[in-house]
Order: C-alpha cells, then structure tokens, then sequence
C-alpha cells in the first residue's frame, strides 16, 4: 500500500481541515489504516448507510486523504478505498489569511456554447427528445436550454462560466463536478472512456469511466425514459489547486492553479469530452438535474480567500515612512 506523509498549511489548506474535523471520518480513515474495503464494507464495519459512506469519502477522496479505484466484484463494479498517507504534518507558519471561502457555479448541461458530438449521440429535456437521436444538428435545437442529459460517442462540449469574484481575492482552488459515465449504444457496463477536462484550453485531467451504467434504473429518470438507456453515472471531482491537477483525490499531470489564467471578472472556459488519441474512445454522458442519481447540474466550484495584509514594521516600531 503507497502510503507517505500529507504537510498542511494552516493558512491554506482549509478544506482539509474541514475533513478532518468530523467523527464519522476519522473512524473511516481508521478503518482504512486496516486495510482495503469497498464502500459496503464500510458501512457494515462502522454502521453507516451506504449513501453515508459514499458521500464522506467524496469529502476525503477531494482533499487526497482517501483515494479509491473501481473493480470488478461479484455483483458488477465496486469501489475499493485506500488510505492515501498514513502520516499527516501541520505547519502553523502560514500566510495570514480569512477563512477560505466558496462560490458554487451550476451549469444546466444544455448551456453549452460549442458542441462536437460525434454519433452515438443525442439530447433530452425531463420530458422528451430533443430533435433526433444520433443527429449531431440536435445540440443546436433551440429546446437545448432544457436538456438534462447529453451524450455522444466522440468529441465534446464547451460551456462558459461566469467568475463575478472581486478583485481583491484569490482562487486558489478550482473544482469541478459531475455525474458523468462513458457513452455506447443502449448501456454496457463494461465499456471503459477516457474522460478529460480542459479550463481555459488547459488540460486539467482525465478519468477513465469503466462503462455506460445499466440494468438498475436511475433514482431520478422520469417515466418514459426507457430501461435499456443509460441510467445514471458517477459524480467525479476535477480539481486544480496550488499543488496541481487531481481527480478525486488522485493527482494526475496538469498544470498548477496560477497557470489557468484566471482573471478577475474574465469568464472561464470548461470543455469536457474525449480526445482523439484517448487509448479508450468511450464517448460520455453528461447528466443534470432530473436525471441519473444525483439531482445537481455540472457545477464549477471557485474556493478563494481573502489576503491579510501584515503591519509594516516601521509601522509597528512608529518609525516615519516616506
């Protein structure tokens, strides 16, 4: 087990913080420091649901105390969790800072601004297809603004995001989250893609989807969408901070946050698809809210903080400056 030593900043590494500073996940890391377990077995050990479960070792996957893989198990995939350090160091020497704070940023999955959908491929609203499936023209349908699921076999989309945060603050975190799956005719679960990120035509990661999830329908798809279509995906976080790239917790190459070119009151630039060299051309399913498992549409999530600035020392010493 590749195990090692977490250093946190007391002045900037907030969040992890935060996820330390909860009973039920510390007795989570505990049970890990044991061994391997899959989210069931978690839940059984500690008591815990296993919607519980899954949605604190989001929390941990996030800030890279937890990382996990998906394998294969006797009822389909499952995913076994690890402990990722086994040490963590807190160093009180920190910029001074205020508290980190969030701005959350929902994107309906219509809002697109380009689109390359490469068939398979098509678009729905919680009502009904829009356009035609497998017609690439669809994703310019004026009814795109109502779509809560997108897909397509190949290519990707482009959506533009706000960023109203003032000037007199910086990102130093960028995450973004969504319940994505990979894309082929009806479903399959096993039928892996490799999905990658892009903010502001910088490539932030990639993660490879095992399959195009069936067989148990999605806990919001309305009625009429049918059983042998794609039925829900996982919610995945990219994220890019002053460290670098990571995608649940797991650090993969990519640049650094100063990097992106984040500018004040500068729109930013997300693209998700998969490329045309990916060793798994899989394609992608986008879901928003009324579909799939989670109720949230693709969210870009901007931590930020505020700097402190320290008295000047001549200040301090009552000393004239010119």
């Amino acid at each position: 087990m590749q195990t090692g030593v977490m250093e946190l900043n007391a002045g900037t590494d907030v969040e992890t913080f935060r996820a330390l500073a909860s009973e039920t996940r510390l007795r989570i890391l505990s049970l890990l420091a044991q061994g391997d377990r899959n989210i069931a077995e978690i839940g059984s050990a500690l008591g815990l649901s296993q919607p519980t479960v899954t949605r604190h070792m989001q929390i941990l996957e996030q800030v890279g105390l937890v990382a996990s893989e998906y394998m294969p198990g006797a009822q389909g995939m499952q995913k076994r969790c690890r402990i990722a350090v086994d040490r963590v160091l807190v160093s009180l020497n920190g910029m001074r800072q205020s508290e980190d704070c969030v701005e959350d940023i929902s994107m309906p999955v219509g809002l697109y601004t380009v689109a390359c959908p490469l068939p398979t491929c098509g678009l729905v609203s919680s009502e009904r297809v829009i356009g035609f499936l497998d017609e690439p023209q669809s994703f310019y349908h004026p009814e795109r603004g109502t779509a809560r699921l997108i897909w397509m076999q190949g290519g990707f989309v482009e959506y533009v995001f706000p960023n109203t945060l003032p000037t007199s603050v910086e990102i130093v975190r960028l995450e973004f989250v969504a319940e994505v799956c990979s894309e082929c005719p009806n479903y399959s679960n096993d039928f892996p893609s490799d999905i990658t990120v892009w903010v502001n035509g910088r490539e932030i990661g990639t993660w490879t989807s095992p399959g195009d999830f069936g067989g148990k329908r999605g806990r919001l798809n309305p009625p009429w969408w049918a059983d042998h279509m794609t039925q829900y995906g996982m919610m995945k976080v990219w994220s890019v901070d002053r460290k670098g790239c990571c995608v649940d917790g797991l650090s993969v190459p990519g640049p650094v946050i100063a990097e992106l070119g984040l500018e004040p009151h500068a729109p930013i630039t997300l693209r998700i698809g998969v490329k045309p060299d990916a060793r798994h051309q899989g394609g992608f399913n986008l879901f928003g809210r009324g579909f799939g498992n989670y109720d949230q549409d693709p969210t870009l999530r901007l931590h930020y903080v505020s700097h402190i600035s320290a008295p000047r020392k001549d200040a301090e010493e009552g000393g004239n400056t010119k």
